[in-house]
């Protein structure tokens, strides 16, 4: 990520430094007219605004903490993947010594950087984001959610959320389907149908939550039980292991213990909201 970020600085004419604590990985873009820095400081110093791409807000501690005092007047666009309260601790530490802070989550993999078709969370000082936008659109398009340091590494979050579950849904999918003989290629494109059309249920169904409406006169979590334990018995017959329809499965039977058998799936939301104090 960090080296497709860096080329299409270079692809827009910017001077760039560039480092990372394996010296390798930038040789390529060296070659093609990144300066690498022979240490964090020296990197720091090349220009105001900072990009960084890592694991984690731990990863930037261990980096930066060791060449603290060169972050005064800098702009840290931290595009490190974290928590919504990492995220407020580590704008924090960056003011405290001198920086300005932007959090960032990028919404797309390396390959669609440089594209505006994607976008990138941004949160933190207003004034600061839009100095910087023209800059930051290198990367991808922008969509700012507010002040809230923790809000940009929230959204992202909540994405990833998503994200993460449906994909291994839909593997589970395919190790399913080839325990049965039917192969990835064939199953896909009536997974991606059934995928394709979730944004109908999503705008059917979001007023309703919002509204706290969770009648069952569409579907009812009673029928989403005896659907969901099929899809367990399919996988067991199958041999295929089926700890994960049973996790969503156990989360159907929870909300319909607790007397919604007869509401929408969407009483969930609830269920879900009350079980984070539980």
């Amino acid at each position: 990520m960090g080296r497709a970020m860096a080329g299409a600085y270079l692809d827009a004419g910017y001077d760039v430094t560039v480092w990372n604590r394996t010296a390798s990985r930038a040789d390529e873009l060296v070659a093609t007219g990144a300066v690498r820095a022979a240490g964090v400081e020296e990197a720091l110093a090349a220009n105001e605004v900072v990009v960084l791409s890592l694991t984690d807000y731990a990863a930037m501690y261990a980096i930066l903490e060791p060449a603290a005092p060169a972050l005064a007047g800098r702009v840290l666009v931290n595009l490190s993947s974290d928590t919504p309260e990492r995220a407020r601790e580590g704008a924090a530490w960056a003011v405290e010594h001198g920086a300005r802070h932007l959090t960032g989550g990028v919404q797309t993999p390396p390959s669609g950087i440089g594209s505006p078709e994607f976008d990138t969370f941004y949160s933190g000082p207003r004034d600061l984001f839009e100095q910087y936008e023209h800059v930051l659109q290198v990367i991808t398009g922008t969509d700012y959610r507010g002040e809230d340091p923790g809000l940009a590494a929230l959204y992202y979050q909540l994405q990833m959320d998503l994200f993460w579950t449906t994909l291994t849904a839909w593997l589970h999918t395919l190790a399913l389907a080839d325990a049965n003989g039917i192969s990835a290629s064939e199953i896909t494109p009536y997974a991606a149908r059934t995928l394709g059309g979730m944004d109908q249920f999503l705008d059917f169904y979001t007023p309703r939550i919002e509204a706290g409406r969770h009648s069952g006169d569409v579907e009812r979590i009673s029928m989403a039980v005896a659907s969901m334990e099929h899809v367990v018995h399919t996988a067991r017959d199958a041999g295929v292991d089926p700890a994960l329809p049973a996790a969503v499965l156990e989360a159907f039977r929870r909300a319909s213990a607790e007397g919604y058998a007869e509401d929408s799936l969407t009483r969930l939301f609830e269920v879900f909201v009350r079980g984070a104090g539980a």
